[in-house]
């Protein structure tokens, strides 16, 4: 038995905790630079405004309908996450955080009633971090997941699906007879994993609602789509095919991309943006306990300008797999100079790390550089320390430039909220 505790709109939701005025108001938060819609309001959706619409095809409804607008502050929503997060974890013995804002719990052993449970959880993470959320039940992980939407769905709008399944939804608890009538009153693209490909494949078929995926034969599936499909079906039919994830693999890549909130064409200001995306990106590498042993730059001009084009890429590979920042900035710049070219406006950057491996894993062979050479693995440790409890930041690489929103490639933010539990500046003061 599996639950999926997962926050509401969460980014929105956010950003209500602290703007309670916001609250019954159409509210988006748009993605890096001000893109797109990333999170959307039910106030919003109500308007018609779509997952991933351009904020220019929305500017409109500010004026027309009140519409608010803000920039994503990912740090706020991490750290409300991690609060909410460790309160879920409560509900049942074992975790699997699946993303930002969901989590798989582990029912088995829970005594009781699982559904009072699951609204007392929902309730102490309403009261304790202020993120309304839903929570589904099933025998598997797509059924709970399943359950999740139906919980979701059921308080949003009334009449789709039973009252008593708003909030919290426990598949397993309903009769059969009452199980296929949720299972045909949901569409079949909003099952886990059928994505809009598939979805539109199973639409010709005949295939529309979970109920009609539910009763497919698995061994056809498999031969006509994939085991994945397969898989899925099994576990709509009530038999796990998906294990809880109880620590995530280690990436086989490692990746820092950033858009530029105004092109750049000199290569001093590429070399402060490729620095920092290289510094974060070994900050990740050796969270994961890794080495890299190539490192990848790439840059690259906007499609969508009528300028110029240019994009090119080329991996440097490095003398011994290292997680050290410097090795790995002096690499992504060298990268930088050999593909850099005057006279076009780029729009993006990034590194990555490719070739991972096990920083357990040593590589033996005649060692070449001066064997006094100290061990900088005490250093890197003292650099994430001191960057996570003062602020990323804090102490970085020369070539990064100094920080601050004048460097030319920083992202657009023009509405981004503070960081109230990030920032000691940021901190909300209440006077008596």
């Amino acid at each position: 038995m599996y639950a999926l505790v997962d926050g509401n709109n969460f980014y929105v939701s956010c950003e209500r905790v602290f703007r309670p005025s916001l609250n019954g108001r159409p509210v988006v938060v748009l993605s890096n630079n001000d893109g797109c819609a990333i999170a959307r309001s039910n106030e919003a959706k109500a308007l018609g405004i779509a997952m991933g619409a351009p904020w220019f095809k929305i500017r409109h409804l500010a004026e027309s309908e009140g519409l608010v607008v803000l920039s994503a502050n990912f740090a706020l929503y991490g750290d409300l996450s991690d609060r909410m997060m460790s309160i879920a974890a409560g509900l049942g013995p074992r975790q699997e955080i699946y993303s930002i804002d969901e989590s798989f719990i582990d029912l088995i052993g829970v005594r009781g009633d699982l559904v009072e449970r699951s609204h007392k959880i929902r309730a102490r993470i309403l009261q304790w971090v202020g993120i309304p959320c839903g929570i589904g039940i099933g025998t598997t992980k797509t059924l709970a997941k399943l359950a999740n939407h139906v919980a979701k769905t059921a308080e949003r709008k009334p009449g789709t699906y039973p009252e008593q399944l708003a909030q919290v939804c426990n598949l397993a608890a309903l009769t059969p007879t009452e199980l296929d009538a949720v299972l045909a009153a949901t569409a079949v693209s909003e099952v886990w994993g059928v994505g809009r490909r598939i979805s539109s494949q199973l639409n010709e078929g005949g295939i529309h609602t979970v109920l009609d995926l539910a009763r497919l034969d698995p061994a056809m599936v498999r031969g006509r789509w994939s085991v994945v499909l397969e898989r899925t079906i099994r576990e709509l039919q009530g038999t796990p095919c998906f294990e809880l994830d109880h620590a995530p693999a280690p990436k086989q890549e490692i990746a820092c991309t950033r858009s530029f909130g105004h092109p750049v064409t000199d290569l001093a200001d590429l070399s402060e943006a490729v620095t920092e995306f290289a510094t974060r990106a070994a900050e990740k590498l050796r969270k994961q306990g890794s080495n890299a042993n190539q490192v990848l730059c790439f840059i690259r001009t906007s499609p969508f300008r009528q300028d110029p084009q240019y994009s090119c890429s080329t991996s440097v590979p490095l003398r011994r797999p290292s997680a050290d920042t410097a090795e790995i900035v002096f690499a992504a710049l060298a990268g930088l100079r050999a593909i850099y070219k005057q006279g076009f406006k780029l729009a993006k950057a990034g590194v990555m790390l490719l070739d991972l491996q096990p920083d357990t894993v040593k590589q033996g062979e005649l060692d070449l550089q001066d064997d006094d050479a100290p061990d900088r693995r005490g250093l890197m440790t003292t650099l994430d320390d001191l960057n996570q409890r003062y602020g990323r930041g804090t102490v970085l690489m020369a070539s990064a430039g100094l920080a601050g929103d004048r460097r030319a490639w920083t992202m657009k933010q023009e509405r981004r909220t503070p960081g109230y539990t990030t920032c000691w500046a940021d901190m909300p003061v209440v006077r008596a």
